[in-house]
């Protein structure tokens, strides 16, 4: 059961590619190519691509697919082995980042996710590992935002409704961009730790 939730699961990719300083107009032509030969892959959920700086060799292009099963399609595909080819000349892989799950909150910080491009997909932590991560960080911020509120004389009189919906509207950005990774961030060693029993699978071969 598990493991049908992870393969339905969507997944992220992020890869990092050095292009040839005398070839940025032909890399920009393939990867506009490449964008447009994955968005007609099954499960195709959504792509972009950007540099470090304007003169920067570094691109970076990241890609979504709805589960492992379309994003295995679309990396074993004949269209993809093409255009690999094309580009072999000007543009070489430096490295991969691949995510499940819940984005941006529980992912592992860049430098430790990087991977060789063949390297397998990495699950973010278990569901229930995430909704304790959640729960510390909301029930604290919730609970110090009503006692502050319940200080303002008119707070008793405002209907339940428009309480809950400034409440949600104070806390979400707090949540998202304080709380949220403060917390995971302090319980990264936790949240990262294989169940017992199982170890984390290294980088495939070649």
């Amino acid at each position: 059961m598990q493991h049908e939730q992870e393969a339905e699961t969507p997944i992220t990719v992020a890869i990092e590619r050095r292009v040839d300083a005398d070839h940025q107009a032909e890399a920009l032509a393939w990867v506009q190519t490449g964008t447009s030969l994955a968005s007609r892959m099954p499960g195709y959920l959504g792509s972009g691509w950007v540099r470090a700086h304007g003169s920067s060799s570094l691109w970076y292009t990241l890609y979504r697919f709805a589960d492992a099963a379309s994003l295995a399609g679309w990396e074993s595909s004949d269209e993809r082995r093409w255009w690999l080819r094309s580009g072999e000349e000007f543009v070489h892989d430096a490295r991969v980042e691949r995510r499940t799950g819940i984005e941006g909150w529980f992912d592992v910080p860049a430098s430790s996710l990087l991977e060789p491009a063949a390297g397998p997909v990495r699950s973010a932590p278990p569901r229930w590992k995430q909704a304790v991560s959640i729960w510390l960080g909301f029930f604290p911020t919730n609970l110090v935002f009503s006692l502050l509120v319940s200080l303002l004389p008119v707070w008793g009189v405002v209907p339940l409704a428009a309480r809950v919906l400034i409440t949600t509207v104070v806390l979400t950005p707090v949540m998202t961009y304080v709380v949220l990774p403060f917390v995971t961030a302090r319980l990264r060693p936790w949240l990262e730790r294989p169940p017992s029993g199982r170890r984390d699978p290294g980088p495939a071969g070649p």
